[in-house]
């Protein structure tokens, strides 16, 4: 009977070395999978019978032992959007259902899924997919709020169109005009402004020295259906009557045609506006020169030139799409190549109390189970999910020199378990054999 123990032992021994071969297996042939978590094997004894007089025959069985809370080495990628978290975050993804009669839009399986593969791409569709096919969740960010949807995850998907056209409708000046300018020569700026159609236009803004300290303004657009827009008097200093510093505005006034102007108050605005026509109907527009005592706008000071410090405007041409950016608090911005962007979601990080209980499914991703629990969502960097590293992935956690290792030791015990079922063999034929 203990011969026949021994080679029942030895044969749960193989089984439990073949067991141990296929992980290794599954790791080596992983090691180049971006995310991938490796699994090592534990031999557990099971005794049948031990006491101080006597031992039975025992057996080995094995379970797996995930290493999902190893992290990876992060390494930097050529794709813009790729993703590497450092910590124990997972991405929430979703996977997509075979498409039936749905044409181009997917419909989405309603289990949750999470991976640490962040090697996301823009698909034909304008979702952030992985090389697994999985859809990147996130929040989705409302376009008038700028808030994100933190009570609902979906697909994130970037829409690639365009943006329209935005009419000029504020335009600042910051400069210094000369306290002593060449005689009859006025002083000049330009200012690039747009219609409502998108259309670039040309603002003049031509300055004339009444007297110390005062100046008028006379503002026009060449291409207007009326291109002279009006004008209007600055002060500044003393010559105001309204006690500012020297070099400072101080009064506004004698506006014509359409210009308007602001009262004097103390730190107020001081603004000039106007109407134009550039044939698409009349476009308020609103010059601001700063406060009236400030010197953040415009100024006059000594000297004999016309220094123009900077100049902006709210205007802009329509936009196409350019490009989708990601940065390391995880908005996901879209580029427009007119400079502006917007940003259309952000993406958390999911966290477990225990992430070594996850289950392993296809494609390098994971459920939740009851060992696990259920995911805590948050913000990238809180909740103890960790970062985002921004242009990188995260490489398997699978050392191959260990792996090799591991795979000549379970190596060796097969065949020294295969040995003891073939002398467990010879030994019960020899006792056969004894008989007449």
């Amino acid at each position: 009977m203990s011969i026949f123990g021994a080679m029942n032992t030895a044969v749960s021994g193989l089984q439990a070395q073949s067991s141990a071969f296929t992980n290794i297996s599954d790791n080596i042939a992983n090691s180049q999978s971006i995310g991938y978590k490796g699994v090592d094997t534990r031999f557990i004894n099971y005794l049948t019978q031990s006491n101080a007089s006597n031992n039975g025959p025992d057996s080995v069985v094995t379970k797996p032992q995930y290493t999902n809370s190893t992290q990876g080495a992060i390494a930097q990628s050529s794709n813009p959007l790729a993703l590497a978290i450092s910590g124990n975050g997972f991405f929430s993804v979703s996977k997509p259902m075979a498409q039936v009669g749905t044409g181009n839009a997917p419909t989405f399986q309603g289990m949750q899924y999470f991976t640490r593969a962040g090697d996301f791409t823009l698909n034909k569709n304008g979702y952030l997919v992985n090389g697994s096919g999985a859809y990147l969740n996130g929040w989705a960010i409302n376009p008038t709020t700028g808030a994100a949807n933190t009570a609902q995850l979906s697909p994130i998907q970037v829409q690639q169109g365009s943006v329209a056209p935005v009419a000029t409708s504020q335009v600042s000046l910051q400069a210094s005009l000369p306290a002593n300018p060449s005689p009859g020569q006025p002083v000049s700026t330009q200012v690039d402004i747009y219609d409502s159609l998108g259309t670039l236009h040309q603002l003049n803004l031509n300055w004339t020295q009444n007297a110390a300290n005062d100046w008028t303004v006379s503002i026009s657009a060449p291409d207007a259906t009326t291109p002279s827009l009006g004008s209007a008097e600055v002060k500044f200093g003393n010559a105001s009557g309204n006690g500012v510093p020297s070099g400072t505005i101080g009064g506004l006034s004698n506006a014509t045609g359409t210009v308007s102007t602001t009262s004097y108050s103390s730190g107020g605005a001081a603004q000039l506006s106007f109407n134009a026509d550039f044939g698409n109907g009349t476009q308020p527009i609103t010059l601001n020169l700063g406060n009236f005592g400030g010197t953040s706008g415009l100024t006059q000071y000594a000297g004999t030139t016309f220094n123009v410090l900077g100049t902006s405007q709210n205007g802009m041409p329509q936009g196409n799409f350019s490009n989708v950016a990601i940065d390391s608090s995880g908005n996901v911005s879209v580029n427009y190549t007119n400079g502006t962007s917007q940003t259309v979601a952000q993406i958390p990080l999911a966290n477990f109390r225990n992430v070594n209980a996850l289950q392993s499914q296809s494609g390098q991703m994971f459920t939740a189970t009851s060992g696990s629990g259920q995911p805590t969502v948050n913000t990238v960097g809180s909740g103890g999910s960790g970062t985002l590293v921004t242009g990188s992935t995260e490489n398997s956690n699978v050392d191959i020199a260990t792996q090799f290792t591991k795979l000549i030791a379970a190596q060796e015990a097969y065949s020294a378990n295969s040995k003891v079922i073939t002398t467990g063999n010879a030994l019960a034929q020899a006792t056969i054999n004894m008989l007449p």
